[in-house]
């Protein structure tokens, strides 16, 4: 039968399948036309080499081929926008890794009034995700400084408004002994809090442009620490142990010191009226991790405690506990240099965590 003796539905529909037969030939993107029986009827030469498709995989049916495009639900997909007939937009990530836009758009018969399948183009998002990937971890980076910087002042912060009062008073009473003896203090919590500011600053500097491994010696951060509450520890009656069985940790300074203040405040600030409190400071090595473990015997959580223990507080909140967003943070310092955080508590017996530090960690590595 010639073109010419084609009745003229015929030939307009043998014309609509010349035209995207060559709109397909000539696309630039990766694109797929499978129709309502779900049969791959054309694709593009980008999605040939994306897919590894061949001139063999037309006529088959989707199901066949859905291995080649590496998309667990891409059936599920083109079914739904075969019966809904709607757009569906979406960005997926393929098995190998990769990020596309997804766009499956409902392709309609004019003349029957029915869609007799669907085009898929698929737009590589790769870079794209991990550019912003980046600049979220860059961002979640600034705000973990600005979140140490803030904790770790807080301490001396406080003490000098303590002493401030306790100056004035020695200063009325004409008490020169007391008043030497808290000029001291005064002066040495000022040193302290410029010593952190410093360490602050270098630390900074130094994960920007820094090639170098940096190891620290926990014993040393942890007795700057304990200084540091020291109280707090003192005012409770607190009996901290410390047991190092293994003495580096490969971190940068300031994080480091502030996941172990954090730890420990949060441990202080756990203790029970029925029992004296006691903190146990541990390292060890495991499996590739140099793990820090900070124990206390102090009040139970509850099981929505523990799940909700390291994770982002809502915004919307009008107050957010300072422990359940500094615990948050700290997994972010953590999981941002191969790490994680760890945590549990049995009843009457208090809570355990455990910071995993990643073994030879270098600082140009964030993954």
């Amino acid at each position: 039968m010639t073109e010419k003796t084609l009745k003229p539905s015929a030939r307009k529909t043998q014309n609509i399948k010349v035209d995207l037969e060559t709109y397909f030939a000539n696309t630039i993107i990766p694109q797929l036309f499978v129709d309502a029986n779900l049969v791959l009827r054309i694709f593009t030469p980008p999605a040939m080499k994306q897919f590894s498709l061949s001139e063999a995989d037309l006529g088959k049916k989707i199901h066949d081929i859905q291995d080649n495009i590496k998309y667990p639900t891409i059936v599920e997909n083109i079914e739904e926008v075969i019966h809904t007939e709607k757009i569906l937009e979406k960005e997926i990530q393929t098995t190998d890794g990769r990020w596309y836009q997804m766009n499956i758009l409902p392709y309609l018969e004019k003349t029957d009034n029915r869609c007799n399948g669907v085009i898929m183009t698929f737009v590589d998002i790769t870079t794209r995700i991990s550019t912003i990937a980046e600049l979220e971890k860059l961002n979640a980076d600034h705000n973990i400084l600005l979140h140490t910087l803030s904790h770790d002042i807080r301490q001396p912060i406080s003490t000098m408004s303590l002493l401030t009062g306790i100056l004035v008073k020695s200063f009325q009473d004409k008490n020169e002994k007391q008043f030497i003896k808290f000029i001291g203090t005064l002066k040495n919590t000022i040193e302290s809090m410029k010593s952190i500011i410093e360490d602050f600053s270098v630390d900074s500097k130094e994960d920007e442009t820094s090639d170098e491994e940096a190891r620290w010696n926990i014993e040393n951060i942890c007795d700057n620490v304990l200084s540091s509450l020291h109280q707090e520890i003192a005012k409770n009656k607190i009996e901290v142990i410390k047991d190092f069985q293994t003495s580096e940790i490969t971190f940068p300074k300031n994080y480091l010191r502030s996941i172990l203040y954090s730890l420990v405040e949060r441990a202080i600030k756990q203790a029970d009226s029925k029992r004296p409190l006691q903190i146990r400071i541990s390292s060890e090595k495991i499996d590739g991790f140099v793990v820090l473990t900070v124990a206390d015997n102090g009040k139970d959580l509850s099981e929505l405690e523990q799940q909700q223990v390291f994770k982002k507080p809502d915004i919307l909140q009008q107050q957010i506990d300072h422990q359940t967003k500094s615990l948050h943070v700290l997994q972010i310092m953590l999981s941002n240099r191969g790490g994680r955080m760890e945590m549990e508590s049995n009843a009457g017996k208090g809570s355990v965590f455990k910071a995993y530090f990643k073994s030879g960690y270098k600082k140009e590595i964030q993954d």
